[in-house]
């Protein structure tokens, strides 16, 4: 595979990589971070741009771009911990695009999705052991559609959504309901999370939902799930190199003995070892982007190859470029203790890495149809 960038994946690299430096510096993201946890004027210099319109289809006025500029953008937004929903809300306008474009509620959605005026977020987390691909939510139909009843937690951006991807259960099959957060029986609780991102629990009883904003493609869910994991990836292979890059210049700068810490062998091999995770990460990321691009048929395999390398590698990495900060990388105020928090909380919204390799064996020891999602 040639992990070469095209010109245009450069543009929109270089695009985001400079919205990010400038707009979400240090003492930018630690003011939104103290304040609500959304930064609004990046927000719209995103869209401004373009960028979340970046992979949504030309149709519905999007750029027509894939999975692989998503997770470069994604990358950008790890490296500056940039808070805003980034991930969620692309992924969810994408699916609404994809599936609900005839609908004219939806259409409008996307549309306001593609200008930053509507927040969409989807439901993808479970209670219990969190298995994305079998929901906990039910749905029953009724004569004016289906009733929703159910709870997901840790939904991200959830206070300030205007339409949330609620995957549910009918009849044994999987859907996913377009659900407006302001509807009867919707109850949003705020959650306050390991890295200060906005989210919350959501809780349905007997929500109703319109029959034609309801996604009956079986494979749909597969897809939303395989998507998040890459992009997720993509955002922790960003936090892991940030964290890397702090942790050089401190190294460099830093003086103990009358030598610089980065002329101990300790200290170069332990920043050595980031950056070689960082490289193979990279590489999964890139790979399981592309294979959901082309229909790959090993798109499941390199995903959750990536996701695992996500879960564990950038613990490992956030972990170690605290520790070469010494005493100053406990301080919740240091830019690298963001990127700690962010590698951990990514780790959990990843699903663990042991679930990704319990999933991969169980796929591959099963002789299951290569690409195939398992449940």
């Amino acid at each position: 595979m040639n992990f070469d960038l095209t010109d245009e994946q450069q543009v929109v690299t270089d695009l985001a990589g400079q919205l990010f430096t400038d707009l979400a510096t240090p003492e930018r993201v630690k003011a939104v971070t103290d304040a609500d946890g959304f930064d609004a004027d990046l927000w719209s210099a995103l869209a401004d741009a373009g960028l979340l319109a970046l992979c949504l289809p030309e149709e519905s006025g999007g750029s027509g771009m894939g999975m692989v500029e998503l997770a470069l953008v994604a990358q950008q937004q790890g490296r500056h911990v940039a808070p805003v929903p980034f991930v969620s809300h692309v992924l969810a306008a994408r699916t609404v695009a994809e599936e609900l474009s005839a609908v004219p509620a939806a259409a409008a959605a996307v549309q306001g999705a593609i200008a930053g005026d509507m927040i969409l977020t989807a439901a993808i987390a479970e209670v219990g052991v969190n298995d994305p691909l079998n929901p906990t939510v039910t749905a029953t139909a009724t004569p004016d559609g289906v009733r929703l009843s159910g709870e997901k937690p840790a939904v991200v951006a959830l206070d300030r959504a205007g339409k949330i991807l609620v995957p549910a259960v009918q009849d044994g099959s999987t859907v996913i309901a377009l659900v407006d957060p302001a509807a009867e029986g919707v109850t949003v609780t705020p959650l306050s999370t390991t890295n200060h991102e906005p989210q919350g629990h959501l809780e349905l009883e007997s929500v109703l939902v319109a029959d034609d904003l309801v996604i009956r493609d079986p494979e749909a869910l597969d897809r939303l799930w395989l998507r998040h994991l890459a992009a997720l990836a993509a955002v922790q292979l960003g936090v892991g190199e940030g964290a890397v890059t702090q942790a050089a210049q401190h190294v460099s700068e830093r003086k103990q003995f009358g030598r610089t810490l980065s002329s101990f062998q300790a200290v170069s091999q332990r920043a050595a070892d980031g950056w070689i995770v960082n490289e193979a990460l990279w590489s999964t990321v890139i790979n399981a982007a592309w294979q959901l691009d082309n229909d790959g048929a090993g798109a499941l395999e390199d995903v959750l190859s990536a996701a695992y390398w996500a879960c564990e590698g950038t613990s490992e990495v956030v972990l170690g470029a605290q520790h070469l900060h010494a005493g100053i990388g406990a301080d919740v105020d240091y830019p690298v203790h963001r990127q700690f928090l962010w590698g951990m909380q990514n780790s959990t919204i990843l699903g663990t890495a042991s679930s990704h390799l319990a999933r991969l064996g169980k796929h591959l020891a099963a002789g299951s149809d290569v690409g195939s999602v398992d449940r």
